[in-house]
C-alpha cells in the first residue's frame, strides 16, 4: 500500500511539474499585454467565486428557520437554527468527475450556493441507483436498480440533484471509502439524528 501511494504521489508530481511547465511555455509565448489581460481574467473570476460564496456564507448565517449549511472545503455540515449551531458533523465530498456513457455524459461537482430540500430517504424508502453509478465502481448494471436503503438509513435528496447520504449495507454504494462524485456522505449516527429536524422546502447553503 505504502509503495501504491509512493508510486501515485510520483506521478502526481511528475503531472503537476508538466502541467507548470506546459502553462510557462504558453505564457512566454504571450505579449506583456496578453499576459496582464490573462492575470486580470483569471483575478477577477476568482474574486467572483470568492464573493459569491461569501454571499451565500452570509445568506446562511442570517437565516433564523431550521437549515443546514455545508462548508465544503472545510467538509464540515452544520444543522443551524436562529444562529445557533445545533449540530456539527463530518461529511466526505464526492470528487469532480464526468460520468455516464458518451454521448450521454455528466460532469458532476462539488455543490456550491443554495438548494432545497425535495426529498427525505430511509432505510426502507427505495432508490432508483443510476447505471453509470454501477459503471464508475466496475459493476455490471442489473436491469432491476431500484432498490432500498440504497443510500444508508437516512438520505436528502436536494434540488439539482444534489444527494447527502450516509453508508449504505446494500448496493453499489456500500463502501466507506467510494463517495458518490457530486454527492455528499455523513456518517449514519449524524443522518439519523437530524433527520427529524429536516422537512422537504428546509434550505440548504454550500459555500
Amino acid at each position: 500500500m505504502v509503495g501504491v501511494l509512493a508510486a501515485a504521489n510520483g506521478l502526481l508530481l511528475v503531472r503537476g511539474m508538466r502541467y507548470r511547465d506546459e502553462i510557462g511555455r504558453l505564457r512566454a509565448n504571450m505579449t506583456e499585454v496578453e499576459r496582464r489581460r490573462t492575470d486580470m481574467i483569471e483575478s477577477s473570476e476568482s474574486n467572483r467565486v470568492r464573493i459569491a460564496l461569501e454571499l451565500v456564507r452570509r445568506q446562511a448565517s442570517g437565516d433564523q428557520g431550521m437549515h443546514l449549511a455545508v462548508a465544503v472545503d472545510s467538509g464540515i455540515m452544520r444543522l443551524e437554527r436562529d444562529g445557533i449551531v445545533l449540530r456539527e458533523m463530518r461529511v466526505s465530498v464526492g470528487m469532480e468527475k464526468r460520468v455516464g456513457i458518451s454521448p450521454d455524459t455528466v460532469h458532476l461537482v462539488a455543490p456550491r450556493g443554495s438548494r432545497t430540500i425535495e426529498r427525505l430517504l430511509g432505510s426502507k424508502t427505495t432508490w432508483e441507483v443510476p447505471a453509470w453509478v454501477f459503471v464508475d465502481r466496475g459493476l455490471p448494471a442489473p436491469e432491476v436498480r431500484t432498490m432500498k436503503g440504497a443510500l444508508g438509513p437516512a438520505a436528502v435528496l436536494l434540488n439539482g440533484g444534489t444527494i447527502i447520504y450516509g453508508t449504505p449495507d446494500v448496493g453499489p454504494l456500500a463502501d466507506s471509502v467510494y463517495v458518490l462524485p457530486g454527492a455528499l456522505r455523513a456518517r449514519n449516527a449524524d443522518l439519523r439524528a437530524i433527520a427529524p429536524n429536516l422537512s422537504p422546502g428546509m434550505s440548504v447553503y454550500f459555500y
